[in-house]
């Protein structure tokens, strides 16, 4: 059974940095497209960032040009470098990996890492 564990939340003030880890039990781990994830109260969980088994990255528009996901395959995890945090970063951040539609493979999800921007 596939496994994410989560790590690197806490509170930051605005325009700081977290570097979130997520380390994956999954055979074959460099085979598959990985991915953040984030959950606001009250809002739906929606896809942050992503790279592919080769490497190519993708940002959604409100992380661009701030947040750097990276995956070390030997050691079956995957980054999320965040800089200049906002206020509107605030949520709990899950990874997940992906199918090629971008949307989270397995039902098992993690328990998260609680990301908060506050002055």
């Amino acid at each position: 059974q596939v496994q994410f564990v989560e790590s690197g939340g806490g509170l930051v003030q605005p325009g700081g940095s977290l570097r979130l880890s997520c380390v994956v039990s999954l055979s074959r781990f460099s085979a598959y497209t990985m991915g953040w994830f984030r959950q606001a109260p009250g809002k739906q969980r929606e896809l942050v960032a992503r790279i592919s088994a080769l490497g190519i990255l993708n940002y959604a528009d409100p992380v661009k040009g701030r947040f750097a996901i990276s995956r070390d395959n030997a050691k079956n995890t995957v980054f999320l470098q965040m800089n200049s945090l906002k206020s509107e970063d605030t949520a709990v951040y899950y990874c997940n990996s992906l199918d090629r539609t971008g949307t989270a493979i397995f039902d098992s999800w993690g328990q998260g890492t609680q990301v908060t921007v506050s002055s």
